[in-house]
């Protein structure tokens, strides 16, 4: 799981800067830091200057509808689509219509840039993972194969901080759920391809 601190560097510093207001090199210094510790006073965190799940949660906020359903865990999975090729929601529905399914099987999708968009309604059970659908909710990132279509994490910076801003939120919307990757049920999956459950397992 990724945690902010001083000498952090990359687009999810860069996305923190540019919420707190100061200029954005993505490059966790002292000057981040110390904007970070303002921020954390002023809000009822805990200060201590570092960008854990709770304070990313308040710095980069996801508006998140709460389901009908009772949750009780929420699933990670990629499109199985070639790394830098952008999809979209309307475009994985018509796939997912074309297999007979009445919508696309995911509830949140994020795109290469970091969007995340709303799929299916999270008060409709998905279509994502059998066996584990009435209970769950689906997330999907775009990417997860290289050129040849054979597995690989293509998440970009982007995507790998709005699916974690995405499941702070979940945790504290669906206090208990578990988190846990596609390829945890199906074995024969490789999908999403990465550990879901080892970098989410602190989270």
């Amino acid at each position: 799981m990724d945690i902010y601190r001083l000498g952090s560097r990359g687009e999810g510093v860069r996305q923190i800067q540019k919420a707190l207001k100061v200029m954005a090199d993505g490059i966790f210094g002292t000057i981040t830091e110390e904007a970070v510790k303002m921020f954390q006073a002023t809000h009822g965190l805990t200060v201590d200057g570092i960008v854990g799940p709770a304070t990313l949660a308040r710095l980069i906020p996801v508006r998140l509808k709460k389901s009908k359903r009772h949750i009780n865990e929420v699933i990670i999975h990629c499109t199985a689509t070639k790394e830098g090729r952008d999809y979209t929601v309307d475009d994985i529905r018509k796939w997912h219509r074309e297999r007979g399914w009445s919508d696309i099987g995911y509830h949140y999708v994020i795109y290469r840039d970091g969007q995340i968009v709303v799929g299916r309604d999270v008060d409709i059970a998905g279509a994502h993972c059998a066996g584990h659908n009435t209970f769950s909710i689906g997330v999907s990132y775009v990417g997860g194969c290289d050129e040849n279509m054979k597995p690989k994490d293509t998440r970009t910076q982007e995507q790998k901080c709005a699916m974690l801003n995405l499941l702070v939120l979940m945790r504290a919307t669906y206090p208990g759920i578990k988190i846990v990757g596609h390829n945890y049920y199906d074995k024969g999956k490789a999908c999403p391809s990465f550990d879901a459950n080892r970098e989410y397992r602190r989270l």
